[in-house]
């Protein structure tokens, strides 16, 4: 029997200011280089509809769902200024939605060469979910689905049970992706196309198979082959839909049913590793990927960089640990890590790429200063 394993990224990233220093350099604060009342904003906007989700999600857990939310601890953070969305998520845990692990500050530190960074910002993240969900979260999923080939021994030496990942073409050479994967611990590997058809294309109008209804999407998977179709989406996706007006929300409630009939089951990350066995898959061990790859990250030269810097930047800052803005530093380091500032110099982003990452590398380069002329 075909089963079905959903999972959703909850995340608002920091937004950068256009950071140019005319009037010389002020303090390194959170407030010199990110955005904040643009950050409350985004939250205000989205929070009657995150609450609506959520009011849906929960019929369509009554109605046999289970989903898993991987939220950011950026997000986290934020539902400070609104506590009603905390309590929305703690509705759908009572009700049985399950939590992941992932980098707290939606990060990319998995890529640097040492794993220290990596390693206390996944702690830090499964502790905040264990403090307010009492949930100790087993499964993990990286910033942008990232994998590579030391990522799986590093979380199986954290206890992890369970990694979601890219189900790319550079590790599936042509098999679908509808598995529990051998790896240091059992993999899962997001079905791209079924993924989009929910995150990109549900309100495409000029899409061919527009609308999709939970029961032509249920006819879909029950004509595939395999053990788990792992989905995996952005949870803003929902949001956009919702403001677009489409059906969203409806499609969610009823695809339980839909399942259902026909004999399809509606699993969590863990009962998959129970219920079936793992398949040998010898390039997930090898090979690296990410949310549509690789080269949405580190496809360009300043991509490159930036991470070069975040490295050189995170080794300067050890040498400064005694001083009394140490903790202050490092918080904005993190925060200079995210996923969304290395996409936004992309290739892909042909319009404001090269105007992003002048931006980007004039707030690094000023928050490098700051940090060689702290005094230890």
């Amino acid at each position: 029997m075909q089963s079905v394993c959903i999972c959703s990224e909850v995340h608002l990233p920091c937004v950068l200011k256009w950071y140019w220093p005319s009037e010389g350099y002020r303090s390194p604060e959170f407030e010199t280089y990110f955005d904040q009342p643009k950050m409350y904003s985004a939250l205000e906007k989205n929070v009657p509809e995150i609450i609506r989700t959520n009011e849906a999600l929960l019929d369509s857990i009554d109605n046999g769902a289970k989903y898993t939310f991987d939220i950011s601890g950026i997000f986290l953070d934020q539902c400070k200024w609104n506590p009603a969305v905390i309590e929305s998520f703690k509705e759908l845990k009572d009700r049985g939605a399950g939590f992941s692990a992932s980098p707290y500050y939606h990060s990319i530190s998995s890529l640097f060469p040492d794993n220290k960074e990596f390693k206390e910002q996944v702690t830090m993240h499964r502790d905040k979910i264990k403090k307010i969900f009492n949930v100790n979260p087993r499964t993990f999923i990286n910033t942008e689905l990232i994998l590579t080939k030391e990522l799986s021994a590093i979380l199986k030496e954290m206890k992890f049970k369970c990694l979601i990942s890219e189900g790319s073409e550079n590790l599936l050479y042509g098999n679908d992706p509808n598995q529990v994967y051998d790896n240091h611990i059992p993999t899962l590997l997001r079905h791209i196309p079924l993924s989009e058809d929910i995150e990109i294309r549900f309100s495409d109008q000029k899409w061919i198979s527009y609308p999709l209804i939970a029961d032509k999407f249920a006819s879909w998977i029950a004509n595939m082959e395999g053990d788990v179709t792992t989905l995996h989406f952005k949870y803003s996706s929902i949001l956009s839909h919702q403001q677009n007006r489409s059906d969203i929300l409806q499609f969610l409630i009823d695809l339980p049913a839909s399942f259902e009939k026909y004999g399809i089951s509606m699993i969590t990350p863990e009962e998959a590793l129970k219920n079936f066995k793992t398949k040998e898959l010898p390039s997930i061990m090898n090979k690296s990927t990410s949310r549509y790859g690789m080269h949405n990250l580190m496809g360009n030269h300043p991509q490159h960089l930036y991470l070069h810097e975040l490295i050189n930047i995170g080794e300067i800052l050890q040498s400064k640990k005694g001083a009394p803005e140490y903790d202050k530093l490092n918080c904005i380091y993190r925060y200079l890590q995210q996923s969304e500032i290395l996409l936004e110099m992309g290739s892909d982003n042909q319009n404001l790429g090269y105007e992003k990452a002048v931006n980007i590398f004039s707030a690094l380069s000023d928050f490098k200063r700051a940090i060689l002329e702290v005094k230890v």
